[in-house]
């Protein structure tokens, strides 16, 4: 607070500090007029404006003058203190929850359907949601999609060398198994093939991991957590106008459900059970036939275990992540030794709808808890089913029901919007909104409904720019920055710049055919083709 000779008086504001200048004689009813007129250039609240006026004794005495000056200071304070909570907010919200988690996990699972814990947004949830977020991006870093390079299309480092080739050395999980994946549908914009003639492989893809938490992990998690994380599409969004199709029995591709009107998308469903065996080594097991044998296998060796299943994936990978969880969940996998089951959780980030009403009632009542995370802007997420879905009335989804192309989400659905961010510039470019960075940017700030965007844990907003551009311009953070240095290339001992050799991937563990005659998946006349990849 300042007053001067001249009768100077500075109010204060939360932008600074706004001078009015009152002659010796001018009225009482002039200043309140200058400070209301100051108000409409001022951004606080106007009920705090109004408690000042009316704090304000009309007089015409000069001792009218220092009242104002007295009630001017405690409107200042009260500033002051609201901006002292405004900094304890962010305090509190910077603070990394963990201790509470070893015994609240399974409400963090979605054992009870996340009630109480999105809005405002439990602390904890949100570190696990970007957790498993970071699990599902890590398949976009580590994956070869360069043309040019002759490993297009598999994952650029070996499994033991996963997390800590990503910067992620203490992540505390270990890779157990990667994934694999054919296609007999037409996927440009998903599988990607080098242009050098002798490839890895001719027909299968990188699509994921499987993982799990190493003890300490386990300790502070309150359980051992097997995680699969499914790759997504990598840039271009026509993958959606590539695969969506029409729905398709869940029983056509000989998963075990006897109600043949649960249906999922037809090119959802080919992606997760095709397989090449005669062609490819890597192709030779669908990804379903890998995910099956290598729970069962997990869950027998922690036998004894508190053990959980989640799924993670974005985009496209979001609907593989759904389709297997309700796989496991509907073959009996997660059915650990002593005839407990598993939970099974999906974290999805900007996924498509996957199946029809019938597909989501069976879904969650086998148990499985999905919790999608979406951008109220993207449009991913409101694809297929764009005019028969779980919005319209009940009358209308079952007279559609019939029909090929009705579709339903799944689970509960955590919304997010990209314009609360300070951080986010407007876009007209559509992969933006559907940026799985942007997703997990957007998470670190959002604590609620009417919440102000405050970032809890300092993860950094240029990882937003990894892909994408998407930053406002005055960071100054380059858009599209991740790549690796010389795009992989490297100097040989006479100098040429030449690619450089990588360790051969396993395909598959020796004992996945051993696993698939357990489950009945597979009997002894099934033959299988060992030739090496060309």
């Amino acid at each position: 607070m300042a007053f001067s000779l001249n009768k100077i008086v500075v109010f204060p504001s939360r932008l600074g500090y706004h001078p009015l200048l009152l002659q010796t004689n001018s009225s009482i009813k002039s200043l309140s007029s200058a400070l209301f007129s100051s108000q409409r250039s001022c951004p606080c609240p106007l009920s705090s404006s109004s408690r000042l006026i009316r704090s304000v004794k009309v007089t015409t005495d000069d001792r009218a003058l220092s009242s104002i000056i007295t009630a001017l200071e405690k409107q200042d304070n009260i500033l002051k203190e609201d901006d002292q909570d405004e900094e304890q907010e962010q305090e509190q919200a910077q603070e990394q929850p963990s201790s509470r988690l070893a015994e609240t996990w399974r409400e963090i699972q979605g054992e009870d359907d996340w009630a109480g814990l999105l809005d405002p947004i439990d602390p904890i949830l949100r570190t696990q949601l970007i957790r498993y977020g970071d699990m599902a991006q890590a398949c976009y870093d580590a994956f070869d999609h360069d043309q040019f390079s002759k490993h297009c299309g598999s994952c650029k480092y070996i499994p033991k060398n996963f997390f800590p080739s990503l910067g992620m050395q203490d992540f505390g999980y270990d890779v157990s198994r990667y994934l694999y994946a054919t296609s007999h549908i037409n996927l440009p914009n998903f599988f990607k093939k080098s242009r050098w003639s002798k490839v890895w492989s001719r027909n299968a893809n990188w699509i994921g991991y499987v993982s799990v938490s190493n003890d300490e992990t386990s300790k502070m998690l309150g359980r051992r957590d097997i995680t699969v994380a499914w790759r997504g599409t990598v840039t271009h969004l026509e993958w959606v106008a590539d695969l969506m199709d029409y729905l398709k029995p869940v029983s056509a591709d000989k998963i075990p459900c006897s109600d043949p009107s649960v249906k999922v998308e037809s090119g959802f469903l080919d992606l997760y059970t095709n397989k090449d065996d005669e062609s490819c080594r890597f192709g030779k097991y669908s990804a379903r036939e890998q995910i099956l044998t290598e729970i069962r296998r997990l869950i027998h060796k922690y036998s004894g275990e508190e053990l959980s299943i989640t799924m993670t994936g974005h985009s496209l990978g979001s609907a593989l992540a759904i389709l297997s969880a309700y796989d496991i969940a509907e073959t009996g996998i997660n059915v650990a030794d002593d005839g407990k089951a598993v939970p099974v959780s999906v974290f999805s980030f900007s996924g498509p709808r996957v199946g029809n009403a019938r597909f989501k009632n069976r879904l969650e009542g086998l148990g499985v808890k999905v919790l999608r995370v979406v951008n109220v802007h993207d449009t991913v997420p409101k694809v297929p089913g764009i005019f028969f879905n779980e919005h319209v009335p009940a009358i209308v989804q079952k007279m559609s029901g019939v029909t090929p192309w009705s579709y339903s989400h799944v689970g509960i659905e955590l919304a997010l919007d990209h314009r609360n961010s300070p951080f986010l510039k407007d876009t007209n470019d559509p992969g933006n909104a559907h940026n799985l960075e942007a997703h997990l940017h957007l998470l670190d700030g959002y604590h609620g409904k009417g919440h102000k965007f405050v970032l809890s844990s300092g993860r950094d907003p240029a990882l937003v720019n990894k892909a994408s551009d998407f930053l406002k311009d005055h960071y100054l953070v380059p858009p599209f920055w991740r790549q690796d240095e010389n795009k992989g290339m490297i100097r040989n001992h006479d100098g040429r710049w030449i690619q450089p050799e990588r360790p051969k991937h396993d395909d598959h563990p020796p004992d996945t055919h051993h696993h698939l005659k357990q489950l009945g998946l597979i009997t002894d006349d099934d033959h299988f083709y060992h030739r090496p990849a060309s």
